[in-house]
């Protein structure tokens, strides 16, 4: 897989094609696991996740990759950006919903229906992301990349005891940073 991703880093397209064959079933298995926690039935079905992730890769030119941890890293935040894309313009077409719990792993956190969720949690990333680097990438890894502890681990070059620590202070600061809004 390095091989390939240095390959596709060179400029050998067929590179591409031939990586996003061997990584098209873990693309899905992401996609599917953040499906699965969302809620409304609008939002973008698997298939169309993975080919706009595979869309904006093909775009993607000169990345000197070094492991494929660095790839799952890169197509997390593709995922965050589409999946805050996607939720921005339905946003746009209707306002306002009602309060559910939603489930950021074991933390219950109030928030509006999935588009605000996901728009609320951005925007709270954002923030936690300059009190908190580390920390919001280790979400943005587990939440929208949908990686485990070991891979998040392996993607920040830390333990997974470390990941699992600022997992739990992220959960917290989001937790209380989304109730307060509400």
């Amino acid at each position: 897989m390095t091989g390939l991703l240095r390959s596709w880093g060179a400029g050998d397209e067929t590179a591409l094609a031939r990586l996003t064959d061997l990584l098209l079933p873990e693309l899905r298995r992401i996609a599917h696991r953040y499906r699965r926690d969302e809620r409304e039935a609008d939002s973008l079905q698997t298939t169309a996740l993975v080919n706009e992730v595979y869309l904006r890769l093909i775009e993607i030119r000169n990345i000197d990759w070094q492991h494929r941890s660095q790839f799952f890293g890169l197509i997390a935040q593709l995922m965050r950006r589409i999946l805050v894309d996607a939720a921005r313009k339905r946003a746009a077409l209707k306002r306002g919903s009602g309060l559910s719990i939603v489930d950021l792993d074991e933390a219950q956190v109030p928030a509006p229906e999935a588009d605000g969720l996901l728009l609320a949690l951005d925007e709270a990333l954002e923030e936690f992301a300059r009190i908190a680097p580390r920390q919001a990438k280790v979400v943005e890894l587990r939440y929208f990349g949908g990686l485990s502890e070991e891979e998040t681990a392996e993607v920040l070059q830390s333990s997974p005891r470390t990941v699992r620590r600022d997992w739990q202070f992220a959960k917290v600061w989001l937790t209380r940073e989304l109730s307060a809004g509400h």
